[in-house]
Protein backbone atom coordinates (compact mmCIF):
# COMPACT_ATOMS: atom_id res chain seq x y z
CA UNK A 1 0.00 0.00 0.00
CA UNK A 2 2.96 2.03 0.81
CA UNK A 3 4.52 1.93 -2.84
CA UNK A 4 0.88 2.65 -4.24
CA UNK A 5 0.85 6.06 -2.24
CA UNK A 6 4.47 7.29 -3.12
CA UNK A 7 3.89 6.02 -6.92
CA UNK A 8 0.60 8.36 -6.81
CA UNK A 9 2.80 11.12 -5.07
CA UNK A 10 5.27 10.75 -7.78
CA UNK A 11 2.77 11.65 -10.19
CA UNK A 12 2.04 14.23 -8.59
CA UNK A 13 -1.58 13.17 -7.74
CA UNK A 14 -3.33 13.95 -4.32
CA UNK A 15 -2.46 11.44 -1.45
CA UNK A 16 -4.18 11.32 2.10
CA UNK A 17 -3.28 8.92 4.67
CA UNK A 18 -5.81 7.40 6.51
CA UNK A 19 -6.32 7.64 10.03
CA UNK A 20 -5.11 4.93 12.22
CA UNK A 21 -7.30 2.16 13.11
CA UNK A 22 -7.88 2.73 17.08
CA UNK A 23 -8.16 -0.08 19.17
CA UNK A 24 -8.99 -0.10 22.91
CA UNK A 25 -7.92 -3.46 24.61
CA UNK A 26 -9.99 -4.34 27.79
CA UNK A 27 -9.32 -6.59 30.75
CA UNK A 28 -10.06 -6.51 34.20
CA UNK A 29 -6.82 -5.74 35.72
CA UNK A 30 -5.03 -4.19 32.79
CA UNK A 31 -2.06 -6.01 34.15
CA UNK A 32 -1.25 -8.85 31.67
CA UNK A 33 -3.44 -9.44 28.47
CA UNK A 34 -4.64 -6.23 27.07
CA UNK A 35 -1.29 -5.07 28.30
CA UNK A 36 0.29 -7.55 25.73
CA UNK A 37 -2.61 -7.79 23.51
CA UNK A 38 -1.83 -3.95 23.06
CA UNK A 39 1.94 -4.27 22.93
CA UNK A 40 1.82 -7.01 19.96
CA UNK A 41 -0.38 -5.03 17.68
CA UNK A 42 1.72 -1.56 18.51
CA UNK A 43 4.84 -3.89 17.52
CA UNK A 44 3.24 -6.03 14.62
CA UNK A 45 0.77 -2.70 13.45
CA UNK A 46 2.14 0.05 14.77
CA UNK A 47 2.14 2.02 11.54
CA UNK A 48 -1.72 1.17 10.92
CA UNK A 49 -3.19 1.06 14.38
CA UNK A 50 -3.18 2.51 17.51
CA UNK A 51 -3.40 0.81 20.83
CA UNK A 52 -4.77 1.64 24.26
CA UNK A 53 -5.42 -0.67 27.12
CA UNK A 54 -7.34 -0.47 30.36
CA UNK A 55 -9.33 -2.57 33.08
CA UNK A 56 -12.44 -2.31 34.89
CA UNK A 57 -10.52 -2.78 38.25
CA UNK A 58 -7.25 -1.84 36.87
CA UNK A 59 -4.17 -3.25 39.06
CA UNK A 60 -0.09 -2.98 38.65
CA UNK A 61 1.07 -4.31 34.93
CA UNK A 62 2.45 -7.16 34.99
CA UNK A 63 6.20 -7.76 35.79
CA UNK A 64 6.11 -11.35 33.83
CA UNK A 65 4.04 -9.67 31.25
CA UNK A 66 6.78 -7.17 30.70
CA UNK A 67 9.76 -9.83 30.89
CA UNK A 68 8.03 -12.49 28.42
CA UNK A 69 7.57 -9.45 25.89
CA UNK A 70 10.93 -8.36 26.21
CA UNK A 71 12.28 -12.10 25.37
CA UNK A 72 10.80 -10.99 21.45
CA UNK A 73 11.72 -7.92 21.50
CA UNK A 74 8.61 -5.60 22.60
CA UNK A 75 8.80 -3.27 25.85
CA UNK A 76 5.82 -2.19 27.44
CA UNK A 77 8.03 -1.30 30.33
CA UNK A 78 6.61 2.10 30.05
CA UNK A 79 2.93 1.63 29.93
CA UNK A 80 0.58 2.57 32.72
CA UNK A 81 -2.22 0.61 34.02
CA UNK A 82 -5.66 2.64 33.61
CA UNK A 83 -8.84 2.47 34.47
CA UNK A 84 -11.81 2.61 31.29
CA UNK A 85 -13.24 6.01 32.73
CA UNK A 86 -9.66 7.25 30.91
CA UNK A 87 -11.36 6.87 27.85
CA UNK A 88 -15.06 7.41 27.83
CA UNK A 89 -14.74 9.99 25.34
CA UNK A 90 -12.48 8.96 23.19
CA UNK A 91 -14.08 6.94 20.04
CA UNK A 92 -12.48 3.43 18.81
CA UNK A 93 -13.00 1.22 15.77
CA UNK A 94 -12.53 -1.80 18.07
CA UNK A 95 -13.22 -2.67 21.70
CA UNK A 96 -11.57 -5.48 22.35
CA UNK A 97 -12.31 -7.56 26.05
CA UNK A 98 -10.11 -10.57 26.84
CA UNK A 99 -11.72 -12.24 29.65
CA UNK A 100 -14.99 -12.83 30.58
CA UNK A 101 -15.61 -10.32 33.71
CA UNK A 102 -14.76 -6.93 31.25
CA UNK A 103 -16.89 -8.32 28.68
CA UNK A 104 -19.61 -8.87 30.92
CA UNK A 105 -18.83 -5.02 33.00
CA UNK A 106 -17.86 -3.24 29.79
CA UNK A 107 -20.69 -0.58 28.94
CA UNK A 108 -22.70 -1.20 26.13
CA UNK A 109 -21.76 2.20 24.75
CA UNK A 110 -18.57 2.54 25.07
CA UNK A 111 -17.02 4.25 21.93
CA UNK A 112 -16.30 1.86 19.75
CA UNK A 113 -17.80 0.95 16.50
CA UNK A 114 -17.37 -2.88 17.03
CA UNK A 115 -17.67 -4.19 20.28
CA UNK A 116 -15.37 -7.67 20.64
CA UNK A 117 -15.07 -10.78 23.02
CA UNK A 118 -11.61 -12.58 22.33
CA UNK A 119 -11.22 -14.48 25.51
CA UNK A 120 -7.88 -15.86 26.90
CA UNK A 121 -6.93 -18.03 30.11
CA UNK A 122 -5.82 -15.60 32.40
CA UNK A 123 -2.01 -16.27 33.80
CA UNK A 124 -0.95 -16.58 37.13
CA UNK A 125 -1.74 -13.53 38.95
CA UNK A 126 2.40 -13.48 40.66
CA UNK A 127 4.78 -11.88 39.74
CA UNK A 128 7.08 -14.69 40.76
CA UNK A 129 9.54 -15.21 37.74
CA UNK A 130 8.84 -19.16 38.47
CA UNK A 131 9.71 -21.55 35.12
CA UNK A 132 6.23 -22.45 35.47
CA UNK A 133 4.77 -18.82 35.38
CA UNK A 134 7.23 -17.33 32.70
CA UNK A 135 5.66 -20.58 30.63
CA UNK A 136 1.89 -19.53 31.56
CA UNK A 137 2.93 -16.22 30.24
CA UNK A 138 4.13 -17.23 27.29
CA UNK A 139 1.47 -19.17 26.33
CA UNK A 140 -0.84 -16.39 27.03
CA UNK A 141 1.58 -14.26 25.01
CA UNK A 142 2.04 -16.68 21.59
CA UNK A 143 -2.04 -16.99 21.88
CA UNK A 144 -2.41 -13.25 21.75
CA UNK A 145 -0.30 -12.47 19.27
CA UNK A 146 -1.33 -15.75 17.04
CA UNK A 147 -5.30 -14.07 17.75
CA UNK A 148 -4.38 -10.49 16.83
CA UNK A 149 -1.54 -11.00 13.99
CA UNK A 150 -4.96 -13.50 12.06
CA UNK A 151 -7.31 -11.05 12.97
CA UNK A 152 -6.10 -7.55 12.30
CA UNK A 153 -4.13 -9.13 9.18
CA UNK A 154 -7.73 -10.06 7.62
CA UNK A 155 -9.18 -6.45 8.56
CA UNK A 156 -6.45 -4.36 7.16
CA UNK A 157 -5.88 -6.53 4.32
CA UNK A 158 -10.15 -6.24 3.72
CA UNK A 159 -9.76 -2.25 4.31
CA UNK A 160 -7.10 -1.74 1.64
CA UNK A 161 -8.90 -3.78 -0.64
CA UNK A 162 -11.79 -1.79 -0.13
CA UNK A 163 -9.90 1.39 -1.01
CA UNK A 164 -8.10 0.06 -3.81
CA UNK A 165 -10.99 -1.24 -5.62
CA UNK A 166 -14.04 0.75 -4.16
CA UNK A 167 -17.39 0.08 -5.60
CA UNK A 168 -19.29 2.65 -7.29
CA UNK A 169 -23.17 3.42 -6.74
CA UNK A 170 -25.32 3.32 -9.61
CA UNK A 171 -26.86 6.27 -10.52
Amino acid sequence: MQDILLCLNFWGLPVTEKEKIKVLFLCTANAARSQMAAGVVKHDFGDRIETYSAGTNPKEVSRLAIMVLDEIGMDISGESSDHLDKYEDMHFDYVITLCDDANENCPVFFGGVQRLHMGFSDPPHSNDPTKENLQKFRDARDAIRYKMKNFFGNELAKREDAAMYPVSSKD
